[in-house]
């Protein structure tokens, strides 16, 4: 049970954590399980925002939540950061409480895993608070068991993801990259995307060879796409928008829905391009949620990202 009321227990040292924005650079369907689940092929990588944990000492579990997103964020045991804080505890045996500190950066429901991302910084900094012996292959299923994203979040480097989220695959070094996050105000459940989903499957895209740079990266992106973002336009046509935005700026070098949407992304050579391109977006539909990020490298559990540069505001009508 979730309480959201004061509580206290013995001083103990912070630990934070950063819940990073998980991005499909391809997502394929590649197949359905007799049990219902689909099976996938995808790329995954993680861009420099995202949500923050901070986990301190208490005699319960406990979780609070606050950020300028926070509204959206279930504050009972839909909330997939506090399962995973009762799953960890079930699996270590009476490990005490903790205070769950959760600021809120990212939309939900947006194809940028960040429920999943919670989760997985909520195990990672929950086994360090509580000094859990639980072995790091139990914390993987820990993460299965919550959703197909968690593991690849718990994992915390670019990798190919099969199966159903299980089989995770370390990606070749990619080159530095910055990326165009938007969404335009759309929740989606992935859910009733796959569900709207028709046709049939497709082969994995993965490769094994260190391209040469980010122009060939994504000459090889765009080889392949998300099988996902189809039906996710049926469902909310803003996506074409979107997409349209992102595709018609000069440096853009690939422009793509992430997961099961509604967030698209841009991928960009250098900050100052896509900067350039979200002040644009900005400006045309201040209304959305229009940020800039940089391709993170893991381990992402030692990683400083910089911070994302400010936007400005917008001009002024002529």
């Amino acid at each position: 049970m979730i309480d959201a009321g004061d509580s206290e227990g013995p001083a103990a040292r912070p630990v934070r954590r950063r819940a990073w924005a998980k991005v499909n650079l391809y997502l394929h369907v590649t197949g359905r399980r007799p049990d219902g689940y689909h099976e996938i092929d995808s790329l995954i990588v993680f861009a420099g925002i995202g949500d923050r944990i901070e986990i301190s000492a208490s005699d319960r579990l406990d979780l609070r939540v606050s950020g300028p997103l926070a509204a959206a964020v279930p504050l009972d045991e839909q909330n997939l950061g506090f399962r995973a804080a009762q799953a960890l505890a079930e699996a270590c045996g009476p490990a005490g409480g903790a205070r769950i500190e959760l600021e809120k950066n990212l939309p939900v429901a947006a194809g940028l895993g960040g429920g999943s991302a919670d989760a997985a910084a909520v195990l990672a900094g929950l086994s360090e608070h509580w000094h859990s012996a639980v072995p790091r292959p139990s914390r993987q299923e820990i993460a299965l068991g919550l959703g197909a994203d968690v593991p690849v979040c718990l994992y915390g480097r670019p990798a190919f993801v099969a199966g159903i989220g299980e089989r995770l695959t370390r990606a070749p070094p990619l080159p530095p990259a910055w990326l165009v996050l938007v969404n335009p105000g759309i929740a989606l459940a992935t859910s009733e995307v796959f569900a709207a989903r028709r046709g049939g499957f497709s082969g994995p895209g993965r490769w094994s060879e260190t391209l040469p740079d980010l122009p060939a990266v994504a000459e090889r992106l765009a080889g392949l796409g998300n099988d996902l973002e189809a039906p996710a336009r049926a469902l909310a046509p803003e996506i074409d928008l979107a997409l349209a935005l992102i595709g018609q700026m000069p440096e853009v070098l690939l422009a793509r829905m992430s997961g099961s949407g509604a967030t698209c992304f841009g991928l960009f050579a250098n900050r100052e391009e896509a900067r350039n391109a979200a002040t644009a977006i900005g400006t045309e539909r201040p209304d959305w949620w229009v940020r800039v990020a940089p391709l993170l490298h893991g381990p992402l559990d030692r990683l400083r990202a910089p911070p994302a540069p400010p936007l400005p505001p917008p001009l002024p009508p002529a």
